[in-house]
């Protein structure tokens, strides 16, 4: 399987030192740079949903390639995975992360199992859940509910899927994870002061749900959250991956192209952007 490229340390580029710098990994995964730390949202990497779902109704077949070996990336501080669906919490990436760096991996604390079943040591593992923070050199992370569709809990009430508020740089970044509107949705999250948005836009329908494939928030639904909760910028992700469960970025930009009250960006496949770009 061929791989974009994508220089595996996600250096700066020129003239963005100090800043806060992303790129879109492809579905919900991001990579984050400010100085020297570097963290990964939700990488999903390899191509194993292709072989667990050939033959069937949805065969997960990527629509493009990775844009960086897994195996090669280097200096990487944490793995942040919002829920355990493989396209979040991959097993074919999640060892080879580990080739080059010794990432913290952060997960929900009710998948802690699952974590270790995808090839995450248990010493390098944090479970956490709903309101809880953790903080390390560079970097902190405070866990947040998502819906996908709906809120949901393990025997013991500990949140399956959640989202990340990462305070990096300066700058507060919102990743949703896999998540449709909830009760207090906007409340929990505008309380945060967050700056930039990452939402999913590929809504939800039946139809993929009663096959196994919940969905998200649709663009409209996305513009509703971030501006009820005062988040001044969005950015579209959870498309382009998987052809049955996508959204079509150029009308993603049309719909988009007459919102002035909301800084956006419908992301490029491993192209960098830095934070002020959208908030100034």
């Amino acid at each position: 399987m061929t791989t974009l490229p994508i220089d595996p340390r996600f250096p700066h580029p020129a003239g963005t030192e100090g800043e806060v710098v992303l790129w879109w990994l492809g579905q919900a995964g991001f990579a984050i740079r400010h100085g020297e730390t570097l963290l990964m949202v939700d990488p999903y990497l390899s191509d194993v949903l292709a072989d667990k779902y050939r033959g069937r109704i949805f065969p997960h077949t990527r629509m493009q390639p990775p844009p960086v070996n897994p195996s090669d990336v280097e200096g990487l501080d944490a793995v942040l995975c919002t829920h355990g669906h493989t396209d979040h919490m991959d097993l074919g990436s999640i060892p080879y992360l580990q080739t080059s760096s010794d990432p913290l991996f952060v997960v929900p604390r009710a998948e802690a199992v699952k974590a270790v079943s995808r090839g995450i040591p248990a010493a390098r593992l944090l479970g956490v859940d709903d309101g809880e923070s953790f903080s390390a050199p560079g970097y902190r992370i405070t866990a947040v509910p998502a819906a996908h569709e709906e809120l949901a809990a393990d025997a013991h009430g500990q949140n399956l899927f959640l989202g990340y508020v990462i305070d990096i740089g300066g700058v507060r970044i919102y990743h949703s994870g896999d998540c449709a509107p909830y009760p207090g949705q906007h409340e929990i999250i505008g309380e945060l002061d967050v700056d930039i948005a990452l939402l999913p836009v590929n809504g939800r329908d039946e139809h993929r749900k009663a096959n196994g494939v919940p969905g998200n928030l649709t663009l409209d639904e996305s513009l509703v959250l971030v501006r009820a909760a005062a988040i001044p910028a969005l950015v579209c992700h959870h498309w382009g991956m998987f052809d049955f469960n996508t959204a079509d970025p150029e009308q993603l930009r049309a719909a988009l192209a007459d919102v002035d009250d909301v800084r956006w960006r419908v992301p490029a496949l491993g192209e960098a952007f830095t934070v002020r770009e959208l908030i100034g």
